[in-house]
């Protein structure tokens, strides 16, 4: 345990930028976007304070950050820099570029809609656009497991395992700007904990050439994605070192799949980030009331924990996944097909409900979250209609 830890009130947003200050990133370029804005704010300050010596990079869009971040970063830098939202989706481009130059750059996310209609609430719709670009994705429920995430994002970026960009995201409002008792070590120790940067490979490295971004044909590109593959597949493990690593310094448990009630659940909610709190809330009512219910809750998604996944649900009757987001054309929403791909895996065969849910924002009450658990059981006795329902919307 830490001898000096701080407990105060504080967003999600402070939490975030004060974990990327004691991780001391040599480049900051970042560009302001709600609700991800007082992140970028609070760094800036700092740097101005000389509380943290970054060079901080003002830009002219969210492509231009990360590009900059990019070159920042495969010349040899610990780079870190937020964004949320449509600026997410203007970095699109260099998502992929990121991932397949291997560059370990930390990025903080708070999760928004995507317009139109224009919309600057809470859904995942943004971070899922991002899903298959290759970077590692974490997803916290609360103002410390952001600041938590934050700082174990950095050892399992530089890892020489990995190798690899991290989206650490929290959602937008519910997380970012709303104030909770957390604590923070001391910077001793999260620097202690992050250690030094040393790039693999950098630009900078003339004794040591190396080419970036080459052009690349067939067989040489393949090698390549199935090389960011790997790195992201094995990256689970790392990810759960080094929380267990930093659980041991904090005393705040890290699990990469965190689960309540489970153990003998006739009936399983699956959900991300913030929404778990309901979740949680009115699976605590009904067991109160002797109903077997249990909550999953996923801390990482990419790579997907789908052996722990299956294994927290494996004595339901049904399950019900809950996605802040959708995959329009497709049977399933993202978090949905990744649960009913990782049972399959498992050999588990229980029926499966998805429900879309909290699309910009549209509230989650007790009822609507009540009715899920009482939906499953229709599901379990195959009466209940169909796969895939908008919650709270008549179909």
């Amino acid at each position: 345990m830490s001898t000096e830890i701080k407990a105060f009130s504080a967003t999600g947003n402070q939490m975030v930028a004060e974990a990327m200050r004691q991780a001391e990133p040599d480049v900051m370029a970042a560009y302001p976007i709600t609700p991800q804005t007082t992140i970028v704010e609070s760094f800036a300050k700092f740097v101005a304070d000389g509380r943290v010596h970054t060079e901080y990079v003002t830009v002219e869009s969210e492509h231009s950050a990360l590009s900059a971040c990019v070159g920042a970063s495969a010349a040899g830098a610990r780079v870190a820099t937020a964004t949320a939202s449509q600026g997410l989706a203007l970095m699109w481009e260099e998502l992929h570029i990121t991932a397949g130059m291997r560059l370990p750059i930390v990025m903080a996310n708070a999760n928004r809609a995507l317009a139109a209609p224009i919309n600057i609430h809470c859904d995942h719709s943004d971070i899922m656009g991002a899903r298959d670009t290759g970077w590692i994705i974490m997803f916290a429920e609360t103002a410390q497991e952001a600041y938590d995430n934050t700082v174990v994002s950095f050892k399992v970026a530089e890892d020489a395992r990995v190798q690899l960009p991290v989206l650490t995201t929290l959602d937008g409002f519910t997380t970012s700007h709303a104030m909770e008792r957390c604590e923070m070590e001391d910077d001793d120790t999260v620097r202690a904990f992050v250690g030094d940067y040393v790039a693999a490979h950098p630009l900078l490295d003339t004794d040591n050439p190396v080419g970036c971004g080459s052009y690349a044909l067939g067989d040489c590109y393949m090698k390549t994605h199935l090389a960011c593959r790997r790195a992201n597949t094995g990256a689970l493990s790392v990810i759960e070192e080094y929380g267990k690593a930093w659980e041991a310094i904090c005393g705040r448990p890290f699990n990469v799949v965190d689960t309540w009630g489970t153990e003998d659940a006739d009936y399983v909610v699956v959900v991300l980030g913030s929404a778990a709190g309901n979740a949680r809330h009115i699976a605590r009512e009904l067991c109160a009331q002797g109903r077997r219910v249990g909550v999953v809750r996923p801390k990482v998604f990419r790579p997907f924990p789908a052996a722990a996944v299956a294994a927290a649900c494996k004595t339901a009757k049904a399950v019900a996944v809950m996605d802040r987001s959708d995959s329009i054309g497709a049977a399933h929403g993202p978090l949905g097909a990744e649960v009913i791909s990782a049972l399959h895996e498992a050999g588990l065969t229980m029926p499966v409900k998805n429900y879309i849910f909290g699309l910009g924002g549209q509230d989650l009450t007790n009822e609507l979250m009540t009715s899920i658990f009482d939906t499953l059981e229709d599901v379990a006795a195959g009466t209940a209609s169909p796969a895939l329902s908008y919650l709270g919307f008549e179909e």
